[in-house]
């Protein structure tokens, strides 16, 4: 494991190895998301498993940050450059945008017409990589194929590869209807491995009826697993969902943000030190948002965050179990 003074150094003196900390490493420079749509839809949504979504997804398919599927994706890129611009200016050579396919299961659908638009992505100068939101369950061996065939016409772009896990037990999977079991993702998990095709597992914390056990049991497998990335997400109550239901009925408590800190301190501590931090809050777009209210000051709970790591000493990688 690598001291305390070369992570300090490769995190950007963060207590934790951040996205924004690998962009630099490697870029020299941070890189920029461009939420994208591609008109997808999901198994659980389209009649395939369910049609009501996961109980916790909205009518977005959580891509309420994304551009309008009525545009290409050149034109969804078009539209985020412009709305980056006030903090960022392209400069030839120097590609700075990742294309996030994030509304709904981007790997779901003709297979043809996905892989194009994964390409229309690659291609544009300024894109240094994509990265696709996913499910485990919706990874054909025709999409894998073509997108370790991107991967090699591509080598200088990036493409990762999100997964929807939200937690390694079958139980709150049954619970928040996520529509496929845990074998499903190491079965994927390993496909992806196979073809070196770096993924992302997002795990949600405040799920209903997880314990901090439970949670500390979805890190140590994904410790095993052992991705590129992991994304930490606070559980949003969004209106139109079922979990917005379940809240307004009294069935579902809230994490307070010091409850929220001490789940997310005790995940990184446990998270291996090599595996990079994508998210460990989340937006939730405030228009919908529910509660909890107070994670619409995502800089007051980072500063929180920051604040707490020091103040008890532990770095990502302190607590994980040997």
């Amino acid at each position: 494991m690598q001291s305390r003074e070369t992570s300090a150094d490769l995190w950007h003196q963060k207590p934790y190895y951040s996205l924004d900390a690998w962009c630099k490493n490697t870029y020299g420079r941070k890189l920029y998301k461009a939420a994208l749509d591609i008109g997808c839809t999901c198994p659980n949504r389209d009649g395939t498993l369910d049609t009501r979504g996961c109980i916790f997804c909205s009518a977005g398919g959580s891509g309420d940050f994304a551009a309008s599927r009525q545009l290409s994706v050149t034109d969804q890129l078009n539209q985020a450059k412009a709305l980056l611009s006030s903090k960022w200016t392209p400069e030839p050579g120097k590609p700075s945008l990742i294309a996030y396919f994030q509304a709904y299961t981007n790997t779901y659908g003709d297979p043809d017409r996905l892989l194009s638009c994964y390409e229309e992505a690659l291609s544009s100068p300024e894109v240094a990589g994509i990265s696709i939101a996913t499910r485990p369950d919706c990874l054909s061996d025709i999409i894998l194929e073509g997108l370790n065939r991107l991967r090699l016409r591509y080598p200088d772009r990036f493409i990762w590869i999100e997964l929807g896990l939200q937690s390694i037990h079958d139980h709150t999977a049954a619970r928040i209807r996520r529509g496929y079991p845990t074998s499903v993702f190491y079965d994927a998990a390993a496909k992806l491995h196979a073809r070196k095709l770096p993924f992302i597992v997002h795990l949600i914390l405040g799920l209903p009826g997880e314990t901090q056990l439970d949670l500390q049991e979805s890190i140590r497998a994904v410790n095993q697993v052992h991705p590129f990335g992991v994304k930490l997400q606070l559980l949003h109550i969004l209106k139109g969902t079922d979990l917005a239901l379940l809240y307004e009925s009294g069935k579902l408590p809230v994490l307070t943000q010091e409850e929220y800190l001490d789940l997310l301190i005790s995940c990184i501590a446990a998270l291996s030190p090599d595996i990079c931090l994508h998210r460990i809050t989340g937006d939730g777009p405030r228009k919908l948002l529910i509660a909890p209210q107070w994670s619409l000051s995502k800089r007051n709970v980072l500063n929180r965050l920051h604040a707490l790591m020091k103040q008890r000493n532990l770095r990502q990688g302190d607590k994980i179990e040997k």
